[in-house]
């Protein structure tokens, strides 16, 4: 049996955002071997999914040369040992580090690249060196998927890319069947919730400003915010200024989850200020149920709505300007969210299903 590798960052990912495309390719007949750090998520591949995991000793948010050098030997001993047939790569450094090993060994590979992350975000010698070897990856890829244009252009102005075959996707798309619609709660309180890991790249500390100024203002509103603490990530948030926020009596926050549709349905309206985005999974799943968005105007988020109708657009790294149109929402006429909602769901079922995005991997491999 032909062995595919999907590889990322984290378990969580892979579980989350590619569950879909594992069980497509055990369809048709492919052995799936998962290859990410070690994470709750990790023995869920194995046992829901019926995927081989392989752990891979990899530290998130590290640049020392003796760790990423210990992760690239281990990625190169993994495919020499599996020799895969293909391999999806999937989040910055695996990308970089799954493409090295699967150009060394001969290995036909595509890069998914699902946002700029920190190496395009913040600039310095080491992140400049990062892009420039991502160039030289992508250059030896079978086929590189994009999910929004803006990234695309930064690649291509750039010089990133090569003649290397490209796609545009609607992110890793959503189950229109899983995340059903359902109409917005009828309590006049309004309810916002943010759903992300909890990194200030991800504009967690604006939303909690934005909901601090809210409280002051004595808006009466409740204030979510779900994702997994402890991320290995430069930009990470602290378990003690979550606890600060809570304390402040600013925000309510629910820890992790795998299952978002509960905390989306209580909620009128998702929130994410980030500071880029490849096209934000959670703001196409919260489409899906019927409930719009308040984004940053930056690239990925903008594309994951149609501003104006089914969600809305505010200034990056601004606890004000989130605030304002937080505002702006509770002000909005009962039926005028409801419309927004209705339109975000049929923007979904135009665009983004789940299935268009499996349907383009499989065919990677036929080609």
């Amino acid at each position: 049996m032909d062995t595919v590798f999907l590889t990322s960052n984290t378990s969580w990912y892979l579980y989350n955002f590619r569950k879909a495309t594992i069980r497509a390719l055990q369809d048709k007949g492919y052995s799936v071997v998962c290859l990410s750090p070690l994470d709750e998520f990790s023995a869920r591949l194995e046992d829901e999914l019926g995927a081989k995991h392989v752990a891979l000793p990899m530290v998130g948010k590290s640049t020392g040369l003796v760790q990423e050098m210990r992760s690239l030997l281990f990625i190169w001993q993994t495919f020499r040992h599996y020799r895969p047939v293909f391999v999806f790569n999937f989040t910055i450094k695996l990308n970089l580090y799954g493409g090295l090993v699967c150009n060394m060994l001969r290995i036909p590979f595509v890069n998914n690249i699902s946002g700029l992350g920190t190496a395009f975000i913040h600039d310095s010698w080491l992140f400049r060196r990062v892009r420039q070897v991502y160039g030289l990856v992508n250059r030896r890829a079978r086929h590189l998927f994009f999910q929004n244009e803006e990234d695309l252009a930064v690649f291509r102005d750039a010089g990133l890319l090569g003649k290397t075959p490209m796609t545009l996707l609607p992110g890793s798309g959503v189950d229109l069947d899983h995340f059903a619609f359902q109409s917005l709660p009828k309590e006049t309180s309004i309810t916002f919730v943010m759903i992300a890991r909890l990194l200030g790249d991800k504009g967690v500390r604006e939303y909690a400003g934005a909901c601090r100024l809210l409280k002051e203002r004595g808006v009466a509103v409740r204030c979510l915010l779900v994702g997994p603490l402890g991320v290995s990530n430069h930009s990470a948030v602290s378990e003690e200024e979550v606890a600060g926020w809570q304390g402040d009596g600013i925000l309510e926050y629910r820890g992790a989850t795998d299952d978002v549709r509960p905390v989306i349905a209580e909620s009128h309206v998702l929130v994410l200020p980030s500071y880029r985005e490849g096209m934000p999974r959670t703001v196409l799943e919260a489409a899906a149920m019927g409930r719009p968005s308040i984004v940053t105007d930056v690239p990925g988020c903008r594309q994951a709505i149609e501003a104006g109708k089914t969600g809305w657009l505010c200034e990056a790294r601004s606890a004000e300007s989130l605030a304002e149109q937080m505002l702006k929402f509770i002000a909005m006429r009962e039926e005028d969210r409801q419309q927004a909602g209705v339109a975000a769901r049929a923007r979904m079922e135009a665009s983004f299903s789940e299935a268009r995005v499996v349907q383009a991997y499989l065919d990677c491999l036929a080609g």
